[in-house]
């Protein structure tokens, strides 16, 4: 029997069509379905309805960021209600912001950002942030959360950004990969010991049952993930795991062949 996503690891409730039992599991990783956020494509149809007679990706990344800069007023914050006079106003804090802070300290205001996303949308809780979160009342948590909060304050409808490049994304792989299910991606570790293990059967002692945080970077590149690791994590990833990929926005989502995947539990193979 597969391994399932620890009870302390997950929400009861979260905001999309599956659970976070199922979708954090080890069966969803062997077999993945789609993954809709509640009433994002619906609310955003006529930008799906204008990408889908686009044939060139380019083209359709610059009607995406027209499409986003317009929503959420992303040049003209005043229009969405910003005040120059406000002491903590963070007016240009945007998905693109956020994306490139990430990149840089995934365990800084950004990193917190962006799991306390995924723990809302997809109710699965974070695992690292600054150091192991296991206790929900301890200070690493709780910095965790002081974190996310101060990401957010005085921003302007920020998960909602982030709930559209989501599903723009899964529309863009569909349309660039519509035969294919996973992606082999990489992800660089100095010691298997700092992730959490969980009880299965392993092929080999290359094969491990892993518990992977709620957000993680892995790259396209198993050279590129080498530099950041002495071992190389090889996954294979559902496509709908997918929150991002370097390639999505051309010019705007630079790294390291990077891509974003939300966690669960996975088989992942050391290298």
């Amino acid at each position: 029997m597969s391994p399932s996503l620890p009870r302390a690891a997950r929400l009861p409730i979260n905001r999309c069509n599956l659970p976070a039992v199922i979708l954090g599991s080890l069966s969803f990783q062997r077999h993945p379905a789609p993954l809709k956020l509640d009433g994002v494509e619906e609310l955003n149809k006529p930008l799906f309805d204008r990408l889908a007679i686009l044939d060139e990706p380019a083209e359709r990344a610059h009607v995406f960021m027209r499409h986003m800069e317009a929503t959420f007023s992303l040049e003209r914050p005043e229009d969405a209600g910003f005040n120059p006079a406000w002491q903590y106003g963070r007016a240009k804090a945007s998905y693109l912001k956020v994306l490139r802070g990430w990149a840089f300290d995934a365990d800084g205001r950004e990193g917190a950002v962006l799991k306390g996303w995924v723990e809302s949308r997809f109710g699965l809780l974070p695992r690292h942030h600054g150091g192991p979160i296991r206790d929900f009342s301890g200070p690493t948590y709780r910095h965790y959360l002081e974190q996310r909060s101060g990401g957010l304050y005085n921003t302007n409808s920020l998960e909602a950004q982030f709930d559209l490049l989501y599903a723009y994304c899964q529309y863009e792989l569909a349309r660039r990969m519509p035969r294919e299910t996973h992606l082999m991606l990489y992800r660089g570790v100095n010691r298997m010991g700092t992730y959490e293990e969980l009880e299965g059967e392993t092929e080999s002692g290359q094969h491990h049952i892993v518990l992977l945080n709620s957000l993680n970077s892995f790259s396209r590149e198993r050279e590129r993930a080498c530099e950041f690791g002495d071992n190389i994590l090889e996954v294979s990833v559902p496509l709908p795991k997918v929150f991002f990929f370097h390639g999505l926005l051309p010019g705007k989502l630079k790294g390291e062949a990077e891509y974003g995947v939300i966690g669960g539990v996975y088989e992942v193979t050391v290298l």
